[in-house]
């Protein structure tokens, strides 16, 4: 699971987005295609291109209701000079046995239904008295008074070209045609094609299964009253959102105490139901750093780089962070900062592309654009940390929201992109043009 021979040595290295990221996506394998029935499938990646069996329409059909005629028959007709048909049947959706339409000849016919032998176009019952009277409604009583087997007459007040009104076998796809390429998203327009070509199943890798932990004895679910000290746990709520918003199905466990026995017993019986684990919160230096106690020696000494590797990284915020494996499967977990900022940039940076990994996309990360910064003042960034500050991005520009301050909740809400400044630069002058990583 591990990718521990080609990550830098020592405790003391700090390493860069860069290192910790390919350290990530180079240990992550995607999961195992299954089949599964198309609505199960949905929101899954194909695994295999899926070819046409039969064309689509399978056969010549109406997109009208109206009646199926011979162009000759119709040609000239108008409200003066009607074209006076013999109607010889009815042609409904899913009819199997179908009456040839001769010289003279016509047969009403439904949407969706086939063309019937010696028909070459429908005329829409608009363009008719509807059969047997002076309009559709007085033609449908003239035909229920009929006597069984006469089917009457149509009167057609406009001509019509060859093929008018008629949807051609295979003009949607044909036969041997691809459908969909292997990679591809299986959304409702992709499952409605696998259904219309009479696919029940789809061969997918499966949604990843998350589950997120959030840490902390000082917080409390929402819509629990506070305590004196205690705050609501958000970053367990964002998370869990943001592995649904990438593809995952995700849990949300409550939080755990700072107890390293606890948290590392609800880890344990997480396990059954992960394919990757996600922890927020104590993984810094603190006394109280409790992910950091309970998993620092959960690997298997017989795997080599099993277990989590807890480190720094060159960036602001989310400068601790832990990734490695746990459990006999040796399922990813990434363990992030608690302070909510922080916790959500390192998601955006580094479990998204994760489980979108897992889900075997081709493309993992978000987009970025280049956009010129609209500020009233320079913006600060550490020296020697690759800076995310929080933006909002429209039309090529961006403009920052909110402070550098890894608790600004309310300014994450408003944002819609990430402005990246460069572990080299330590100030950025309005109008230079940044990177921004789109989160919308």
């Amino acid at each position: 699971m591990s990718n521990a021979a080609t990550r830098p040595a020592g405790p003391d290295h700090v390493w860069s987005v860069d290192e910790h990221l390919e350290d990530i996506l180079t240990t992550v394998r995607p999961l195992e295609p299954i089949e599964l029935q198309l609505l199960d499938a949905q929101g899954c990646v194909l695994v295999d291109d899926v070819t046409v069996p039969l064309s689509l329409p399978p056969f010549d059909n109406s997109s009208m209701d109206g009646y199926a005629v011979r162009v000759a028959d119709v040609a000239g007709a108008s409200e003066e000079f009607p074209a006076v048909l013999e109607v010889v049947g009815d042609v409904a959706a899913g009819a199997a046995e179908l009456t040839p339409v001769g010289p003279g000849q016509a047969a009403r016919i439904m949407t969706g239904a086939p063309l019937p032998p010696g028909a070459e176009a429908v005329v829409p019952v608009e363009w008719t008295d509807g059969g047997l009277g002076e309009g559709p409604v007085a033609g449908m009583r003239a035909r229920s008074l009929a006597p069984e087997g006469a089917e009457g007459h149509v009167r057609v007040h406009r001509p019509a070209e060859a093929r008018a009104h008629v949807r051609a076998r295979g003009s949607d796809v044909k036969a041997g045609d691809l459908a969909l390429e292997a990679g591809t998203v299986l959304g409702p327009p992709q499952i409605a094609l696998l259904a219309a070509i009479g696919r029940g199943t789809a061969r997918v890798r499966p949604r990843p299964r998350v589950v997120v932990v959030s840490t902390g004895s000082e917080l409390v679910q929402p819509g629990e009253e506070l305590g004196s000290g205690q705050i609501y746990d958000s970053n367990s709520f964002a998370l869990t959102a943001a592995a649904r918003d990438a593809g995952a199905i995700a849990y949300r466990v409550g939080a755990v105490v700072d107890d390293a026995d606890t948290l590392r017993a609800t880890i344990e019986d997480q396990l059954v139901r992960a394919d990757l684990l996600v922890t927020t919160g104590g993984v810094s230096v603190g006394a109280y750093d409790v992910v950091k106690e309970a998993l620092a020696h959960v690997g298997d000494e017989d795997v080599p780089g099993s277990g989590i590797d807890f480190r720094k990284l060159a960036m602001q915020p989310g400068k601790p962070q832990g990734f490695g494996a746990i459990g006999p499967d040796h399922t990813p977990l990434l363990a992030l900062p608690g302070n909510p900022v922080s916790s959500y940039v390192s998601f955006e940076l580094f479990v998204r592309p994760a489980i979108r990994t897992l889900m075997g996309l081709k493309d993992v990360h978000r987009p970025s654009a280049t956009a010129t910064l609209r500020a009233d003042k320079a913006l600060s960034s550490p020296k020697g940390r690759r800076q995310f500050l929080r933006g909002t991005y429209a039309d090529g520009e961006v403009t920052a929201v909110g402070g550098a301050g890894s608790h600004l909740v309310a300014a994450l809400a408003h944002a819609d992109a990430l402005i990246v400044v460069p572990e080299d630069v330590e100030s950025v002058e309005p109008g230079t043009d940044v990177e921004v990583v789109l989160l919308g």
